[in-house]
């Protein structure tokens, strides 16, 4: 999802193919060893795999509304750092409980509230975005994480969490940008 908003705000044009991880085809496997999503294949050979690169790439390709100017931003930094790591973490923890029976996923919850959406919830309090009026690019790589967290009991997120953070994933969720790469693709 990263990958397809930065590409689509770049204006790149792109063949996208959705992947069965279940099944992954010999081409992407020849293309990136590692077996995971997302996958961009460059015309002049360059693979990137990782979603933050082909994010960083898109943009300096072309960045029509200087979403880069949040990357060296302290703030939007912290909280990208915050959701790469603790969030991402306390959120598997969340979402796939089964997986992690070791652990109660109403702390994982917790934990993934302390970790990220409780500062976010600071950072939004007074603005529309993390960067301000306008979105920086931790805004667009932090939103699909928030929205996989509103995901896992929506009762829940809408009674618990603040008005600010439920206001800036609305907001996203109804973007033109977010439901035009939301759009079904061609399967292998």
């Amino acid at each position: 999802m990263r990958a397809r908003m930065a590409l689509r705000v770049a204006e790149i044009a792109v063949c996208t193919v959705e992947i069965d991880l279940r099944n992954k085809p010999p081409a992407m496997l020849a293309a990136s060893p590692k077996g995971t999503v997302p996958v961009l294949c460059l015309t002049d050979g360059t693979v990137i795999d990782e979603s933050l690169d082909i994010v960083r790439w898109a943009l300096s390709v072309k960045d029509p509304d200087d979403w880069l100017r949040g990357w060296g931003d302290p703030i939007p930094m912290d909280l990208l750092a915050r959701t790469e790591g603790e969030f991402k973490r306390q959120l598997d923890r969340y979402k796939y409980a089964s997986r992690f029976p070791e652990q109660d996923p109403v702390q994982a919850r917790e934990l993934a509230m302390t970790a990220l959406i409780s500062p976010l919830a600071s950072q939004l309090q007074n603005t529309a975005f993390i960067g301000g009026e306008r979105p920086v690019v931790q805004d667009m790589l932090i939103f699909p994480f928030v929205r996989q967290f509103a995901g896992v009991d929506p009762e829940w997120f809408d009674d618990a969490v603040n008005p600010a953070v439920k206001r800036w994933l609305r907001q996203w969720l109804s973007s033109d940008l977010f439901l035009n790469i939301m759009q079904k693709t061609s399967k292998p």
